[in-house]
């Protein structure tokens, strides 16, 4: 039996929306990819319990009150219903110890739900030159360099101590709560990844490998294959 991925969306108005580059990378690599709502209802128990793993993608931004703080001029568009969804969804996996791999935003709202913070807008919060962090470039290309820390989980996935990414955010994650581990940088400091030392496979990573996957980039087919395997188990 191939494992069910749930997939977090986005909500726009009435309409949820997910890109389809994120179900073309879980089928591609053994998933049945099946799209979640943005409701916090009773079901959420159940939903958590049919899943095989959770996939948190890419989109808006995250509410500050979430971690204590209030909106700065850089902040984007919030969705607290997907807030709310998620949050709720990631602590119900983690409690069963069901894989979740967080995308760009995903990874994002996985570190805010675990009692983590962020930067509302790297660029008027941070004073020292960053690099680009929302390229001008197509969404398959790799734009800079990360750093991986040795002995972490994804370090063993991929192999490699540095590599390209694609990148398109202007928040980033900050402070990362304890069980959680900073798991890759970029040369200007950003945190490009995060993971759980209490779980299996808990991983956000802050760029988009499911575009990466398009142009047969064996990195991003590594972290996908790995993924899919853990929610086989």
């Amino acid at each position: 039996m191939r494992p069910i991925i749930g997939v977090s969306s986005s909500l726009k108005g009435d309409v949820l929306t997910v890109p389809t580059e994120n179900m073309h990378a879980i089928a591609k690599f053994g998933g049945v990819p099946l799209v979640l709502p943005n409701m916090v209802y009773a079901g959420i128990d159940t939903i958590a319990e049919m899943i095989d793993g959770l996939l948190l993608t890419g989109g808006g931004d995250i509410d500050p009150t979430l971690f204590g703080e209030e909106p700065l001029q850089g902040l984007g568009d919030i969705t607290p219903e997907r807030d709310a969804f998620e949050i709720a969804m990631i602590q119900k996996m983690l409690e069963l110890n069901k894989p979740i791999l967080g995308l760009c935003r995903g990874a994002q709202i996985l570190n805010i739900a675990v009692g983590g913070d962020m930067y509302q807008d790297i660029y008027s919060q941070i004073e020292s030159k960053l690099l680009q962090h929302n390229q001008q470039a197509p969404r398959w290309h790799g734009s800079h360099f990360v750093q991986v820390m040795k002995g972490s989980l994804l370090h063993g996935i991929v192999r490699a101590e540095q590599f390209k990414i694609n990148s398109y955010h202007h928040q980033a994650n900050r402070g990362v709560p304890n069980g959680f581990a900073v798991s890759a940088v970029s040369s200007d400091g950003i945190v490009e990844a995060i993971e759980s030392k209490n779980h299996r496979f808990v991983m956000g990573l802050q760029w988009h490998p499911e575009y990466l996957v398009l142009k047969n980039d064996s990195i991003s087919a590594s972290i996908f294959t790995a993924f899919i395997d853990a929610c086989s188990k």
